[in-house]
């Protein structure tokens, strides 16, 4: 498109740089692990098996596949990725934490201290080799890449070590996700660490929240709205099928391509002109320039000079955890809310 310059690109979360292996000290942490760990897969574990259950387990889980059965809930958890540890942390569960790794944006607030308690492994995702060191009975990763098979972190891998794994059930393949999805992930989870009240209550919480939120822009004019995720030459946007679309129609808003038949696709800033949002959503997560970066590429755009959101600067800034499956999405509703009809919060 004539007038748009170009910004850097931005690499997805998943591209990650492979890690080497320590062969001896894998070894070693892999015996320890096998001796000490408590979480047990049904594939692997013994079938004549007469360890006693924890009251209310066994209980089997089909997550992404993978079938696993708990005797009782685990103990020793690494968390990848921000969005599982905020999870396990409003569940009450800190006590059983024992690493996490890849903060992306601000924790919430009410979480904050109870999250800096949790010792970080690594900036971003850790090796194989350092999630096992911490002598994990649990591993609970939040994007796809958390176990990635090129980086030595398969879910099987983590299974020969005698490792249970669960990885967040928007990463499953799935072709559309909802908030549903979120409260899915809540009461599942619960359901692994015998926690299940805490789960509803939570659930319960959030849908309150939402619901507070639809009511007071019940009647409002619906808002046409852009997400901007990153891109110069073709903007990377959710689709129809996405989370953030729910968010925004949640909101008091539409999503300007509620058409793009996907969870997330490139655009053309052609088509973003003729949609005419007049709210732009930015996403900000690590490694892909700030929020202030992005609004100044847009801002600086000619040919976006006319979009009622840039003439207008109206941004809203949600990250990216915000719009993903966990305890963040009713939070982003009424966040977004006030962005798009300030009026009504006042």
């Amino acid at each position: 498109m004539h007038g748009v310059t170009s910004l850097s690109p931005v690499l997805p979360p998943s591209a990650r740089r492979r890690r080497p292996l320590r062969t001896a000290a894998l070894a070693a942490a892999l015996s320890t692990t096998l001796l000490a760990g408590c979480g047990t897969s049904k594939d692997t574990a013994d079938a004549g098996s007469t360890a006693p259950s924890a009251k209310g387990f066994p209980v089997t889980v089909d997550n992404c596949g993978i079938r696993t059965t708990y005797r009782k809930p685990p103990s020793r958890v690494v968390t990848i990725h921000q969005h599982p540890a905020e999870l396990m942390l409003a569940l009450g569960l800190g006590d059983r934490m024992v690493g996490t790794a890849f903060p992306d944006s601000a924790v919430l607030p009410e979480l904050r201290k109870k999250f800096e308690a949790v010792p970080q492994l690594a900036k971003k995702e850790p090796s194989f080799e350092t999630v096992v060191n911490a002598e994990p009975d649990f591993v609970y990763g939040g994007y796809g890449s958390a176990f990635a098979e090129k980086e030595g972190r398969s879910r099987k891998a983590f299974k020969d070590a005698g490792i249970d794994t669960h990885l967040n059930r928007e990463y499953c393949g799935k072709k559309q996700v909802s908030m549903n999805d979120a409260y899915e992930e809540i009461r599942t989870i619960g359901t692994i660490f015998g926690v299940s009240r805490r789960a509803d209550a939570l659930i319960a919480d959030l849908r309150g929240r939402v619901s507070r939120t639809t009511a007071k822009v019940e009647g409002a004019p619906v808002v046409p709205v852009f997400v901007y995720d990153s891109g110069d030459k073709a903007p990377f946007t959710p689709g129809g099928k996405s989370l953030g679309t729910e968010i925004i129609k949640l909101a008091g808003g539409r999503n300007v391509f509620d058409d793009l038949g996907e969870v997330f696709g490139d655009v053309s800033w052609e088509q973003v002109v003729a949609r005419k949002p007049e709210v732009i959503v930015i996403y900000e997560y690590a490694g892909a320039g700030s929020a202030e970066q992005k609004k100044r590429f847009l801002l600086s755009q000619p040919a976006l000079a006319d979009v009622p959101a840039v003439k207008n600067k109206r941004f809203v800034v949600l990250p990216l955890t915000a719009t993903l499956v966990g305890i963040r999405p009713p939070h982003a509703v009424e966040e977004l809310a006030r962005g798009l009809h300030p009026e009504r919060f006042r």
